[in-house]
């Protein structure tokens, strides 16, 4: 099961966190320093037993500006899981065109989407780019939709015709 989804600028700041178990704010602050303070040169695979108990691992990609990290138990695959960053990274890249930190900050709710069309409640839903990129776009559509519907006349002339 996956237990964490972050997003980390190169300062540090959290851009997105995704927790699917219960953690305490002084922890997921404990987590986001382990992964921030870690030399390039090391492997990017970390026990995180300390932090979510036992049997909990930590990997991670760094792209451009941003960290990527999963934190997951053993019954996930430690390749799978870095290949799923390479899934979310490929997708916010194709919704995007190459994605950048001010996208991520501007684009919140797609954001959460993009995640939830890939990991829902810690289980992996979905691995292919194109198929989440589809939901994605399906959301945005009904959203659209959603905010053309007016409840209210927007002009005097609508009340007076009621």
């Amino acid at each position: 099961m996956i237990k964490s989804v972050l997003v980390i600028n190169t300062q540090g700041k959290p851009r997105l966190t995704k927790f699917y178990d219960i953690l305490t704010v002084e922890k997921q602050q404990e987590l986001l320093r382990s992964v921030f303070r870690r030399a390039d040169n090391v492997s990017n695979f970390v026990e995180a037993e300390s932090i979510f108990g036992p049997d909990s691992r930590l990997v991670y990609k760094h792209y451009a500006t941003l960290y990527f990290v999963i934190v997951f138990d053993s019954s996930e695959n430690e390749l799978a899981m870095l290949d799923l960053i390479q899934v979310f990274v490929e997708t916010l890249d194709k919704c995007f065109r190459n994605v950048s930190e001010l996208d991520m900050v501007f684009n919140y709710s797609k954001l959460h989407n993009i995640l939830d069309g890939i990991i829902f409640g810690g289980q992996v839903m979905e691995t292919s780019s194109a198929e989440i990129i589809r939901a994605v776009e399906e959301i945005s559509k009904l959203e659209a939709a959603s905010n053309s519907i007016s409840l209210v006349p927007k002009t005097v002339s609508g009340w007076r015709s009621r």
